[in-house]
């Protein structure tokens, strides 16, 4: 070995040591209820396969995680109330998470994805990546230095490294935050162009859902302003690209994209009227595990119901229980694949709750006496979300309309006074959308549901489970990573440590005379929508796992990230061999 190789050894070794004392930058000072997932194998960077996993260990092959976004039990009891029989989730309770984020009690969905892909809390609204400093829980320790805006590795970044396929549902744009804080790493979750080109060229086998805006640029019709078509780049490697139901169930092998809207899919209880070309949750899930169990390695997958929190939001309940009930039949989905496999753990639970629904409400003063009746009846004469009857009002937002609508889909006589109450709520700067307003009065003085808020709250949400050893008892968000990444064969800070080399820590910066020498380093900013690294004569695009060195294009294992808050880019570990010209 070299000197130049020892120095990058040892660099490593000082970048292990920092990373594993930032790790406790989210720590919670009294940790006696964390648990220890690390496990007693080894794992090497050069595959991250584990060479000593105890016999035990490898019960599981395969991992599915499903979340209904935003939601907690009430949401659950009201579903069986009205579906009239039992749940799947209902066999599966295990018991529960907390959710809490760094800065807040009340966590955020991308901060809350964060925590259970990489295992570390962060700051709301970022996907990630470490937390920063401005704002700490006081039962937290503030995040170091090199812990702040870094990127995190999650566990399908850590699967793929196993060589397991991975893949991602939503019925949400595949770029919203829970799906992207698994494939891609940003300080804002609003940045969606940054996190599809992150989660294109992250090379996940299946991704099906909403959101093809974010691949095309605006003069074909898209979103993105930098001129990509990601749409190409996913053709160019290999992909099947879909965008109906039709064309998805025709799928039957190899790698697939399919987006069925160019923002978020419907709602559940929308699509037969509004979108019946778009698959279902359950669907896509079934598709999805068609096409990855075929992989001999196994594989990871997410699944989201993504919608069950924008109807937590909006205070509807028939939206919440139908798009729940399509989650439930995703997660049989799940299971009834897991049963004939046998080497397959299912876990599922929210990653918050949601608009704090309540059976019983404070109209409602006869709750000792409510009946079965009292409380689905109501539901069961809707037909479409409140979101699909705003659609159906459309710019005719008069009186007569509005109570035209609720009859047709929602089997309401709605009276002028009820009427002009919406229409107050709409037009008088409460900052409430028409579906909002409909909502909130129709749930007042036709139903028994309550809600305390039309934002998110802080307390702890179920835990369901299949497979084996699946956890149980009370965790914390960031301790399920640790415990897949255990149970899948890998170790997240050996993944991070190979997949996220901070580039100053093993080349030099350049010194500005005009050249770049063998092993300095400059960030490109001249495109800003178009960063890249330059070493040497090697360039790296940013947001992308590509190196291109004298006309050859290379394929690393992971991206390329650029923190813009504090300049620092971070590389996979191969690239030192690629660029030292040892591959």
């Amino acid at each position: 070995m070299d000197t130049k190789e020892t120095n990058v050894l040892l660099t490593l070794l000082v970048g292990l040591l920092l990373l594993g004392n930032a790790g406790s930058a989210a720590a919670v000072e009294d940790d006696s209820n964390s648990k220890d997932f690390s496990g007693n194998y080894t794992c090497l960077t050069d595959s991250l396969k584990c060479k000593s996993c105890p016999e035990s260990e490898a019960k599981i092959k395969n991992v599915i995680i499903l979340v209904p976004d935003g939601c907690f039990q009430s949401v659950q009891t009201l579903a069986r109330w009205y579906s009239g029989s039992p749940l799947m989730l209902d066999e599966m309770v295990a018991g529960t998470v907390s959710t809490y984020s760094t800065d807040s009690v009340i966590t955020d969905s991308s901060s809350a994805a964060s925590a259970f892909a990489t295992g570390y809390k962060t700051t709301n609204g970022f996907v990630s990546v470490g937390p920063s400093n401005a704002s700490v829980l006081s039962i937290l320790e503030n995040p170091s230095e090199d812990m702040q805006y870094r990127p995190l590795a999650t566990v399908l970044e850590g699967s793929k490294l196993e060589g397991k396929a991975t893949g991602l549902v939503a019925t949400s744009r595949v770029t919203h935050a829970t799906p992207a804080a698994f494939a891609s790493h940003v300080d804002n979750r609003d940045n969606e162009n940054e996190i599809m080109e992150q989660m294109v060229y992250e090379n996940v086998d299946v991704v099906f859902g909403g959101g093809s805006r974010h691949l095309v640029p605006e003069e074909e019709g898209g979103k993105r302003t930098d001129r990509e078509n990601l749409t190409e780049v996913l053709l160019d490697r290999g992909y099947q690209y879909v965008d109906s139901r039709d064309e998805m169930l025709n799928l039957s092998s190899g790698k697939a994209w399919g987006l069925f809207a160019s923002s978020h899919m419907a709602p559940d209880i929308d699509r037969t009227e509004l979108v019946p070309e778009e698959p279902s949750l359950s669907e896509m899930t079934g598709k999805a595990l068609e096409l990855l169990s075929q992989d001999k390695d196994g594989f990871f997958l997410l699944v989201e119901g993504s919608q069950v929190d924008w109807a937590n939001h909006a205070n509807d309940p028939v939206y919440a229980v139908t798009d729940f009930l399509a989650f439930d039949e995703a997660v049989k989905v799940a299971v009834e694949f897991a049963e004939q496999d046998g080497h397959t753990l299912v876990l599922a639970f929210p990653d918050h709750n949601t608009g704090g629904m309540t059976i019983g409400s404070d109209s409602d003063s006869n709750y000792t006496s409510t009946t079965i009746e009292d409380v689905i009846d109501p539901l069961k004469s809707m037909k479409l979300s409140s979101a699909g009857i705003a659609e159906k009002i459309g710019t005719d937002v008069s009186s007569e309309n509005i109570k035209t609508q609720l009859k047709t889909w929602w089997g309401i006589d709605a009276t002028d006074d009820e009427v002009t109450e919406i229409l107050e709520i709409y037009n008088n700067g409460e900052g409430l959308s028409l579906d909002y307003a409909i909502s909130e009065v129709i749930d007042q003085n036709h139903t028994v549901i309550g809600w305390t808020t039309h934002g998110h709250c802080g307390e702890d949400v179920p835990l369901w489970a299949y497979g084996p050893d699946h956890p149980a008892g009370h965790l914390d968000n960031t301790e399920i990573a640790g415990y897949i990444a255990e149970k899948a064969g890998f170790n997240l800070e050996e993944t991070n440590r190979y997949l996220f080399v901070e580039v100053s820590e093993v080349f030099s910066r350049d010194n500005g005379d005009g050249k770049l020498d063998e092993n300095e380093y400059l960030l490109d900013l001249t495109s800003s929508l178009n960063p890249v690294l330059r070493i040497g004569d090697a360039e790296l695009p940013v947001s992308t796992n590509i190196l291109i060195k004298q006309g050859v294009t290379y394929e690393l294992e992971g991206i390329v990230v650029y923190a813009p808050a504090t300049g620092k880019v971070y590389i996979p570990s191969e690239v030192l061999s690629l660029v030292n010209g040892k591959k």
